[in-house]
């Protein structure tokens, strides 16, 4: 099988979307788990001579990735600069610059005021310096879908003169997100036949929702690598989401990708986090929605023969599939998820519950699985036993004084307290919690890996709050919620829950 080459830049082009900065020990993380756990060909780190931070973030990393022989496999962006962007790299220790040429004529007679042999001249000089630091050199083909329709001879003399100078790849770039599929198939194919033996990647930009659908069509025209961002970070509407494109590589074309699908939504999370980029809920693979069911004939159809269930599993890409508690359920719903927390329940009782969690949704209250048994003691009027019950929380925070929490439970019968200091009256109540239950009793918490606050659109003060904790534990997510009018409590409630779900007997 022949495989499409994926080149990841997140660290650079994913860099330029608004508000996202990776710190250096950021950088080297995402880095690492790019080449090491999700397995992708290349990646770009950074662009040459932006700052102190981005020289160490790169020394870092192509460090480590000489040691682990992965140095070839990590690209910086460099500019027609005199040899400035090559000594940069020289000294951040890389060996590959992906150089930023002027593919339409348009952007070399306005920007540079140049032309396109004193570009070629300023081209071959960065070569030659490249080529005594023994640097290989990739050159990006900047507004190149935009040169190749309104100056093509241009283009292909500039291309002509970079494979004389020794280029390895040319990068065609969709700088300003303007093409659509046909448009991709017709101007790739332009290269290509002009280019047969050249290897080319396409970049593409999001702008018009289209970056995927061009990069397949880039593939099945012949180019052989693509551009990708994690959750699709980049300027403006972003790149090409790596998590689409894989997974249309492997299921739409005659060719493979040696990207990991096991491990996209573990690094897909990860960038969540740093970048401070939430991900939609209805973000393909890695949304929280993807492989969650509300409609009850759904879970019927699962449960009775995976009616529902499409190339795209939730195994594939290290997810479980759910069914949601909602108005729209069924007793099939209802069903898979008294499976999860093995609950069994006679058929006149799982009607009473069904008919309350219909109730609750059409209210919008959200429920989770953690919720389910707290409606059925509700429903069948039979008290929950609780292992864990928080007794008593007193958070005390305000301006300049350091947030401190005093907490009590009972756990099985018997009483506990704890008290602690925090970053946050939340954070103080997490750590007296863990005196008590990692402390004293060496009980393993689960890691908390987001935190939500929702409050009713519209809503003032007094607005009753609803706080939802995802929860990692043995390789498993999962989530709780609690509702409160104070925010801290609401929190303090879905954690009593997160308790009960993980230390049930």
């Amino acid at each position: 099988m022949k495989y499409i080459e994926i080149l990841d830049t997140t660290l650079r082009d994913g860099e330029q979307m608004k508000g996202v900065s990776f710190s250096p020990k950021e950088k080297f993380a995402i880095a690492e788990m790019l080449l090491e756990r999700l397995n992708v060909e290349r990646i770009e780190i950074c662009s040459a001579r932006v700052s102190n931070g981005e020289l160490k973030a790169a020394q870092k990393i192509c460090q480590w990735a000489k040691k682990n022989s992965y140095l070839e496999r990590v690209e910086m962006l460099g500019f027609v600069d005199g040899g400035q962007s090559v000594e940069w790299i020289h000294k951040a220790g890389g060996k590959v610059l992906n150089l930023l040429a002027k593919g339409s004529l348009n952007h070399l007679t306005v920007q540079l005021r140049k032309t396109l042999n004193q570009h070629i001249n300023d081209i071959g000089n960065v070569f030659s310096k490249a080529k005594r630091r023994k640097m290989k050199i990739n050159v990006y083909l900047e507004d190149w879908s935009r040169g190749l329709k309104e100056s093509q001879d241009y283009v292909f003399k500039l291309t002509e003169s970079l494979l004389k100078f020794g280029a390895k790849r040319i990068i065609l770039a969709d700088t300003l997100g303007i093409l659509s599929p046909e448009e991709t198939y017709n101007r790739v194919k332009l290269m290509i036949g002009n280019f047969p033996d050249i290897h080319f990647d396409f970049h593409a930009h999001n702008d018009y929702g289209l970056a995927t659908a061009n990069s397949l069509m880039a593939i099945k025209t012949g180019a052989k690598g693509i551009h990708v961002t994690i959750n699709g970070l980049g300027e403006r509407a972003g790149n090409t989401h790596l998590a689409e494109i894989v997974a249309v590589i492997n299921d739409k074309t005659d060719f493979g990708c040696k990207v990991n699908e096991k491990f996209i939504n573990k690094i897909s999370k990860l960038v969540e986090r740093f970048s401070g980029m939430r991900i939609p809920p209805g973000k393909p693979i890695v949304g929280e929605n993807i492989f969650t069911q509300t409609a009850g004939i759904h879970a019927d159809g699962d449960k009775k023969g995976n009616l529902y269930i499409a190339k795209l599993t939730s195994e594939r890409f290290g997810r479980e599939r759910e069914y949601t508690l909602g108005k729209l359920s069924g007793k099939a719903s209802l069903e898979q998820n008294l499976k999860k927390i093995e609950i069994e329940l006679t058929k006149e009782e799982e009607e009473k519950v069904l008919e309350r969690v219909i109730e609750l949704g059409d209210k919008k209250y959200s429920i989770t699985l953690a919720d389910l048994p707290f409606i059925i003691s509700d429903v069948l009027g039979a008290p929950l036993k609780k292992e864990i019950e928080i007794l008593n929380v007193a958070v005390s925070s305000g301006l300049n004084l350091v947030p401190t929490a005093t907490v009590k439970v009972k756990i099985k019968g018997k009483e506990y307290s704890g008290s602690a200091v925090g970053n946050g009256g939340y954070d103080a109540f997490m750590n007296a919690l863990n005196k008590i239950l990692v402390g004293k009793l060496k009980l393993k918490l689960p890691k908390l890996t987001d935190y939500e606050v929702r409050i009713p659109p519209g809503g003032k003060t007094d607005a009753i709050v609803e706080t939802k904790i995802i929860w990692h534990k043995n390789g498993k997510i999962f989530s709780t919620i609690g509702v409160d009018s104070d925010q801290v409590m609401a929190a303090v409630k879905a954690t009593e829950k997160m308790l009960n779900l993980i230390f049930k007997s």
